[in-house]
This record gives structure tokens, C-alpha cells and sequence, in this order.
């Protein structure tokens, strides 16, 4: 299979390429501009004959006539800052990302078989009012907000898609992916899990951003990733977003707790101002892909927390 992965130096894009060059059939072409990707998430890898690497932009228009000479099996668009730490800095590249980027894949891939895996976030539900979450959920983003640069990126980005399926019957798949976490996450990403290791086993304060009572529903990477190569290889085309997440929701604060704990760490845990529209429950309904792929997510979170402790502790050892 010809493969483009864009944003495959990224997290869940690297994990991505490390599953599919497993397969020396596979001809995989990663596409990063290295904004928050690191070569490293890749390195041990890149030499491969059957990987390649392309440090380009998503957002450059030359990208629909590279895809449309390429002629790939499977596009994965990982392509977005995803942490508020990142596009809260660049918030005018993480809407162009999203909403340039998958208008350029599309195009390239319109009148083609080329099948499409776009993934979005729990994000466009904002802070929701419906728990769980559904996927007919239509969500309460504040659309002029600090974190609108990524929540309203990836809502266009879905109404772009399912304007090019109904008009030019693309192949295309949306997921919305809920918090997951795990190896290869860059320990500077300020997301929970890797905020919370890290500041652990460097015994320096963890840091909660509000009271420490909102939840979280984490899934780890292996377990997205099996669904996410399900929903691609089963050939299922699902005519709405589908959700990927673990429904077991956790308190942020009882995470810090178990971390501290995993790690005996000498950390305190300290409490800063919560973020601008920081949502305040995230809890996915997973009911409709495990009726299409009978998927659910197999690893329980204090088995993910250990392997993403030990990731970061080989890491610090060099």
C-alpha cells in the first residue's frame, strides 16, 4: 500500500508510521513541517526503504497536485498543533492548518480511490452540556474564543469533508480522538498525562490548571490506533464523525494522584487558574463504532500510565 501520513512526526502520527513500516509492503510517505513534530519520534525509523520523508507545509497548494500524481491508498491527516500549549501561541497557523490543509487533500484526492482518515478532536464539542458526548452532539464552542483557533478548525474541517462526500463522493472518514496519551508524546506538549509524568519524575510541582474536579477520559495510543486502522482497512464508510476515546472518566486530580504515586515522587501538587474555556467533562459515547467494528479499548489506565512512565524515564536516561 502507498501510504501519506501528514503530521507523522508527530504523536499519534509517529506511533502511526511505527505500526504500518512493521509491513514492508508498505510504502509510507510522511508529510511534517516540523512545527510540533520531532524527527526524533521518527528516527530510528526514517532510513527504512519503505519510509520517506517530506518536510513541507500542509497549508502550500502544491500539496493537491503531489497527491494527485502520487496516486496513495490511504491518507492519514494528523497535521494540527493539539495541545492549547501550541496553538494558543500560534492560533492563525492552527486554523489555516486545518482548514487549508484538508481543503488541499481534498481536492488532491476528489475524482480518485484514494480513502481519507481525518482526524478531528472531542474538541468541537466545547464545553459540553451533554454527557456523554454523541456524535449528533452538535457542542458549545465559543467560537470567538482563545482555543477557537483549533476548535473551529477542525468543525470546518469536518464540514468541508462532508461537503466533498456529498458533492464529489470522496472516501472519507472523520474521527473525533478524545485525550490519548502515551509513548512518543513530547514531554514539553502540556498535555495532562505528559505535564503530569514528567513534572513527577523530575520532582517538581505538578501542575493542575483549575480545581482539579474536572474529568478526563483517557485512552491509550495503542488502543486508538487499533481503531483507527480498523475503521480504514474494514472498508466501513461511516456517513457521520465517529468517536475514539475510553468512556471511563477520571478526575484530573486523582491522575496527578496515581502518577505521584506510580513514580514516588516528591512533587507537591499545586493548582493554577483553570484555562479559557477549559472544558469541564469529557466522556465519549463509543457506541456507534463498537456496533460497526464490535471496538472498544482494551488498556486501563494505570497499565498506560506505567509504560508512558517507563517511555519517559528510558528517555531521561538517554
Amino acid at each position: 500500500m502507498k501510504i501519506l501520513i501528514t503530521g507523522g512526526a508527530g504523536f499519534i502520527g509517529s506511533n502511526l508510521v511505527h505500526r504500518l513500516c512493521s509491513n514492508k509492503e508498505n510504502q509510507i510517505y510522511i508529510l511534517d513541517n516540523l512545527c510540533t513534530g520531532y524527527l526524533e519520534n521518527i528516527e530510528d525509523v526514517i532510513d527504512n526503504k519503505n519510509i520517506h520523508f517530506i518536510n513541507s507545509d500542509i497549508r502550500n497548494t502544491s500539496l493537491i497536485e503531489y497527491i494527485q500524481k502520487s496516486k496513495f491508498d490511504y491518507i492519514y491527516n494528523f497535521a494540527s498543533p493539539a495541545s492549547p500549549k501550541y496553538y494558543l501561541k500560534h492560533p492563525v497557523e492552527t486554523l489555516e492548518t486545518n482548514i487549508l490543509g484538508i481543503r488541499n487533500i481534498l481536492m488532491g484526492i476528489k475524482g480518485s480511490s484514494t480513502r481519507l482518515l481525518q482526524a478531528s478532536t472531542s474538541e468541537v464539542y466545547g464545553k459540553a452540556k451533554e454527557i456523554p458526548q454523541k456524535e449528533e452532539y452538535w457542542g458549545n464552542v465559543n467560537c470567538t474564543g482563545v482555543r477557537a483557533c483549533y476548535d473551529e478548525g477542525k468543525r470546518s474541517a469536518e464540514t468541508l469533508i462532508f461537503d466533498y462526500k456529498r458533492l464529489y463522493n470522496v472516501d472519507a472518514i472523520v474521527v473525533r480522538l478524545f485525550n490519548t496519551y502515551g509513548p512518543r508524546m513530547n514531554e514539553n506538549d502540556g498535555r495532562i498525562i505528559s505535564n503530569f509524568v514528567n513534572q513527577a519524575i523530575k520532582n517538581e510541582n505538578i501542575t493542575i490548571y483549575g480545581d482539579g474536579n474536572q474529568t478526563r477520559s483517557f485512552c491509550y495510543i495503542d488502543d486508538t490506533l487499533d481503531a483507527i486502522l480498523l475503521l480504514m482497512m474494514e472498508k466501513v464508510n461511516p456517513q457521520c464523525p465517529i468517536n475514539i476515546g475510553n468512556p471511563i472518566e477520571t478526575k484530573v486530580i486523582e491522575v496527578a494522584q496515581i502518577i505521584k504515586k506510580m513514580t514516588k515522587s516528591k512533587s507537591n501538587i499545586v493548582y493554577e487558574k483553570s484555562m479559557e474555556d477549559d472544558p469541564i467533562r469529557r466522556k465519549p459515547d463509543i457506541t456507534e463504532i463498537t456496533k460497526l467494528l464490535n471496538w472498544v479499548p482494551k488498556v486501563q489506565l494505570d497499565d498506560g500510565l506505567k509504560r508512558s512512565i517507563a517511555y519517559y524515564q528510558n528517555k531521561m536516561l538517554g
